[in-house]
């Protein structure tokens, strides 16, 4: 005689499951500054890159709605004139399932947006091309390190004033 369950579903391990159910772009706007300015930047641009991420639950159940915004700014190195700007708000709907409560946050905020951005990346680099410069292509994010700065940061800015943090 055994001591293993009758039912073998009882300790079977459910895999996280991921499912993109849309795609789709929320806003975005793209300005040829130096165009508007009439002038002519043949000069090598500083490109900055800001990147926040957002989620919440939708209606339906087990539906997330995960939303990567992106601002980015081209410059002048000489002058910091701005040459184009760009923001994007891309946002994806998942459906999740076998994610226990305690690993959503980070689940939604890493995996979904790993699953959306090369296509983001794509849009990114063609509004660029189309907008009259060379192909801006993304270096791929580093999303684990982005939700652990959030984090910190969060934690950081929960501490009461003066005091000191313990390791």
């Amino acid at each position: 005689m055994t001591d293993q369950p009758q039912n073998g579903a009882a300790t079977e391990v459910q895999m996280p499951q991921l499912k993109i159910l849309g795609q789709y772009i929320r806003d975005m706007s793209f300005e040829n500054i130096a165009a508007q300015k009439g002038t002519e930047s043949n000069a090598q641009p500083d490109i900055q890159v800001q990147v926040n991420l957002d989620a919440k639950k939708r209606a339906t159940e087990k539906q997330y709605e995960v939303a990567t915004k992106l601002n980015i700014a081209a410059k002048t190195k000489e002058n910091g004139d701005v040459i184009f700007a760009l923001e994007i708000d891309y946002a994806g709907v998942f459906q999740i399932d076998n994610v226990p409560d305690e690993q959503l946050h980070p689940f939604l905020l890493i995996e979904c947006p790993r699953m959306t951005f090369p296509f983001l990346r794509r849009i990114v680099s063609d509004v660029t091309r189309d907008g009259g410069f060379p192909p801006l292509n993304l270096d791929l994010i580093d999303f684990v390190a982005l939700y652990r700065q959030e984090i910190a940061r969060r934690a950081a800015a929960q501490q009461p004033a003066g005091g000191t943090a313990q390791a």
